[in-house]
């Protein structure tokens, strides 16, 4: 059984857990961060789940991020890199039709993810829900927002003769992309319509693993 120190709230841990449920594989979750606890963001007082600041811990993870992964000895952190391990360890048929052009497209849609969207989508996390209010600033969240309307056009014309990121079957791919999307969908209320991107989203949306591990909106909400 796969060991993994995370948090449901966080969208790095989100691809993770996703990632077991599509790869079939067992894990125990062990909540951990340094931003987050209980009583939502520590910006507002409360204590953070802990652990990543441990000597143990960082000798797991230098970083004091999470998630981490064990599997049976061999630790591994970075959430995209984790979901490679997954895919090519466990699932390789399921993640990625066993083709190294259909991994390597998925894996430049993961590295798009964190370049194009989810710089942005973390200031509209932190200023809209998990800075105190005294100390958000409205018009950095606005420009985030502008700015994700690019790549999300860019992801819309993609998806207009395909089903998923890779071609016509879900892939590890359609993981970080599809968290980091739902959770704008549910931070940008009047946000422009891109139906090739909700469409896609309804897709996602069927399997048990999205159903499970990111599409309650209290994972994304938090403050």
């Amino acid at each position: 059984m796969i060991q993994v120190w995370g948090r449901p709230t966080s969208i790095c841990t989100e691809r993770v857990l996703w990632g077991m449920a599509e790869a079939d594989v067992p894990y125990v979750l062990t909540l951990a961060s340094g931003t987050m606890g209980s009583q939502g963001h520590v910006s507002k007082g409360g204590p953070p789940f802990g652990i990543v600041n441990t000597p143990e811990y960082r000798k797991l993870n230098p970083n004091g991020t999470v998630p981490t992964i064990n599997d049976n000895g061999f630790i591994l952190w970075e959430s995209n890199a984790i979901l490679m391990y997954l895919a090519l360890k466990y699932a390789p048929e399921a993640m990625y039709q066993s083709k190294p052009e259909v991994l390597a497209q998925a894996s430049q849609w993961m590295a798009w993810t964190n370049e194009y969207l989810e710089p942005h989508l973390h200031t509209l996390v932190m200023e809209l829900l998990r800075l105190p209010p005294a100390q958000r600033n409205a018009a950095a969240a606005e420009d985030a927002f502008t700015e994700l309307k690019k790549p999300l056009a860019l992801l819309d014309a993609h998806l207009l003769q395909r089903d998923f990121v890779t071609g016509d079957r879900f892939s590890v791919g359609d993981i970080p992309v599809g968290c980091a999307v739902y959770r704008w969908t549910l931070l940008a209320n009047n946000r422009p319509k891109f139906p090739h991107v909700e469409a896609w989203l309804e897709r996602l949306a069927a399997r048990p693993g999205f159903e499970k591990h990111v599409e309650p909106p209290d994972f994304h909400l938090a403050g």
